[in-house]
């Protein structure tokens, strides 16, 4: 295996990377190599895909394929091999019925169909470990010897910012909404890499490219999202256990969550969020449900400690699972695209085995002395905040608000992340915090006051929903009559995965310039990549907090 494709990557060799028998993600070889032979097998159904879709033969089913299969590839997603090994045969599938597709277009329209080679040619081994031995040949870094480190990585940029992009645009397709457009970027993308391509400058102006697909998604899902749900309010969210049976709900399909609140109602079952499920309380339609009780536990690098002391089952719904402990591995779920060995998976929408599961367990005991009730607010979506916009401009220009800063994106368990902690907590009080993704737990617990009536910490929801944040951010310099580059706001940004890569080339792409990164960068970028990406968007990364605010608040021109 060799893998860098998450924050988590080995960097104690002379390259970045996990490459061993075990990956730091808990991804062994196995499966690593089985997921570069479904990319590899997905660029095929690309490549014939693509050419239909010229032709106006488009296929929905396949481009709904491969948003879900490239999904699956994504960190702390799925870990089941036998998953990944039906799903490269399912890819062959479509290939094939893509490229029937396609020839039968190009003979209607008087042409003569194209033989195209590279992945869309590949055939699958069907023995087990002959098949494991071709992903030697597609792994991320083929091709090192050949065109170097620099093209290698940006094509390993452009690939981790698809997968991201094919979660967000999974996530809105389970909800009714698709695009064309973004069914056609996602298999151009994908036919692009496999062509192999080796021009660093046109790599990068592609990845910018991505990053604009990226912000159509977005808008795609933050409208799935309101259209089902309606758009977030602003609530306050209990994290002190109730009394009663209990499910856990982890990842971040708010359909999946929707449909177990449906079949627990009336069944004398509470159900709890955990980690990027937290913003669903803010969603009208689902906080409707009062059995949605509250939020239990952090961010996914604590499940293991959070998920053993919970008295009920977890229904994990998306990234981001870890190995489930023998505590609880017989009573935790996975649904959609997530996978673990021997971990009970549920297909189509039927969470009885969940119900039956928290009716045998014990849940929450009633207390003696209940503990004083905890409360986070959550629902500062755009909607809200630019609801009070008028409120938030006269703040800023009478002086009562000096800054904004989106503290932000993934958490996870490497050192550094203590960063974004002391940084929104040393913010001025004359300055507003907002945030997202799961970052947010390493501060969300402060007291950070209010200015104006304004809560200083505005959540404005999952990982995705920076198109909230983008949105505010636009809102302001037109209110200002400026760019966004000018405005008092500084972006720091936590990343762990391929979302986070996709997020980050979607604000590079809007020209949104000295955007601080952490704790690390990204093992694929290699130093000479890292020098354009600083020459062409002042790209930084984090160093100390204390410092970084200083600098930030510093008067322009200093």
């Amino acid at each position: 295996m060799f893998c860098y494709q998450c924050e988590q990557t080995d960097r104690t060799g002379t390259v970045p990377g996990c490459a061993g028998a075990i990956g730091n993600c808990g991804k062994d070889a196995a499966t690593s190599d089985l997921q570069d032979l479904l990319i590899h097998a997905a660029k095929g159904v690309a490549q014939y895909a693509a050419e239909a879709r010229a032709l106006g033969a488009a296929d929905d089913e396949a481009d709904r394929f491969l948003l879900y299969s490239v999904f699956t590839t994504l960190t702390n997603v799925n870990f089941n091999p036998s998953r990944f090994g039906a799903m490269i045969q399912q890819a062959v599938a479509h290939r094939d019925r893509a490229r029937a597709a396609y020839e039968q277009a190009a003979r209607a329209a008087g042409r003569e169909p194209r033989e195209l080679t590279g992945p869309a040619a590949w055939q699958p081994a069907a023995d087990p470990d002959a098949l494991l031995k071709q992903a030697a040949d597609v792994r991320v870094d083929a091709g090192l010897a050949l065109v170097g480190p620099d093209v290698v990585g940006l094509r390993s940029l452009h690939l981790y910012a698809l997968k991201g992009i094919c979660a967000y645009a999974h996530h809105a397709h389970v909800l009714g909404k698709e695009s064309a457009e973004v069914f056609a970027g996602v298999a151009d993308a994908l036919a692009y890499l496999a062509s192999e391509p080796a021009d660093a400058a046109e790599l990068l102006e592609r990845a910018v490219g991505l990053g604009r697909l990226n912000l159509t998604v977005m808008e795609l899902l933050d409208a799935a999202n309101t259209g089902a749900y309606g758009p977030q309010q602003p609530t306050a969210v209990r994290t002190t256990p109730v009394e009663g049976k209990a499910i856990l709900v982890s990842g971040h399909d708010l359909h999946d969550l929707e449909q177990l609140l449906e079949q627990t109602t009336g069944q004398g079952i509470n159900v709890y969020t955990h980690g990027e499920m937290l913003p669903a309380h803010a969603y009208p339609l689902l906080k409707a449900y009062p059995h949605l009780v509250g939020n239990y536990g952090g961010a996914w690098q604590d499940q293991q400690r959070e998920f053993a002391a919970f008295p009920g089952p977890i229904l994990m719904t998306s990234n981001c699972i870890i190995e489930p402990h023998v505590s609880y591995r017989r009573r935790i779920f996975t649904t959609g695209p997530v996978g673990w060995p021997g971990v009970r998976h549920l297909s189509e929408g039927d969470f009885t085995p969940v119900l039956q599961a928290a009716r045998a367990l014990p849940g929450f005991p009633a207390e003696p002395e209940p503990a004083p009730e905890k409360l986070l607010t959550v629902g500062f979506g755009a909607d809200a905040v630019l609801a009070v916009a008028d409120r938030v401009t006269a703040a800023v220009r009478s002086g009562a608000i000096r800054h904004f800063f989106l503290v932000g994106g993934c958490d996870g368990p490497t050192p550094g992340r203590d960063y974004y902690t002391e940084f929104a907590v040393g913010a001025p009080a004359d300055t507003m915090v907002l945030t997202l993704g799961c970052a947010k737990y390493r501060f969300n617990g402060h007291d950070f006051g209010e200015i104006g009536g304004i809560p200083r910490l505005l959540d404005l929801g999952q990982c995705n929903d920076t198109h909230s944040a983008i949105r505010i951010a636009v809102a302001l310099a037109e209110a200002f009559e400026c760019e966004v580059n000018d405005l008092p706001l500084t972006l720091v940004l936590s990343w762990t995965e391929q979302k986070a890569v996709a997020v980050l080339l979607a604000l590079l792409a809007l020209g949104i310039r000295n955007i601080h990164l952490g704790p690390t960068l990204p093992g694929f970028l290699t130093p000479d990549l890292v020098d354009a990406l600083v020459q062409r968007f002042d790209l930084r990364v984090i160093g100390d907090p204390a410092a970084d605010l200083a600098a930030a608040l510093e008067p322009a021109g200093k």
